[in-house]
């Protein structure tokens, strides 16, 4: 009965302490350029955080510090007609495309990292390991060895 209650105390104590830091994890919503209507409000957005916590400048080629570009942008909605467009002076040059993902420079996450896969695989075997302990315990407790009955 006593290792019911220790498990069981033990349990809620896990419960009680990481239960309600799942929550914390996500309470920021994580936002993409979907999540905006013209590039003049994502780049609102990225300028707040410049480390970029939200990926919204991962566009083709590297980070040039402008958020979402294929969106479109307020000032295009009025054309002027006085005005012709401007000509570059030169033509920048095609970036290829990353292939690597993370590590082409794509961006985002492709899973858990190795530390988290080995804590994840100690808590598996540590919590199989408490409950075949219990389970032999308890067996012990209903089938006492013969030679120990004697004595």
């Amino acid at each position: 009965m006593a290792i019911r209650i220790t498990l069981t105390g033990a349990a809620l104590a896990v419960l009680a302490t990481a239960g309600p830091l799942t929550g914390v994890a996500h309470a920021q919503g994580d936002l993409d350029c979907a999540d905006f209507a013209f590039q003049e409000d994502a780049q609102a957005e990225f300028d707040l955080d410049r480390t970029d916590p939200d990926r919204l400048d991962e566009d083709q080629g590297p980070d040039d510090g402008i958020a979402c570009e294929a969106l479109p942008r307020r000032d295009t909605a009025v054309v002027s007609v006085a005005t012709p467009p401007a000509t570059p002076l030169f033509t920048p040059l095609a970036t290829p495309l990353p292939t690597l993902g993370v590590q082409g420079g794509s961006g985002g996450s492709v899973g858990p990292a190795g530390f988290e896969r080995a804590i994840g695989v100690a808590l598996a075997v540590g919590g199989a390991g408490l409950a075949g302990a219990y389970v032999v315990r308890r067996r012990r407790a209903a089938h006492p060895h013969p030679r120990l009955r004697d004595r």
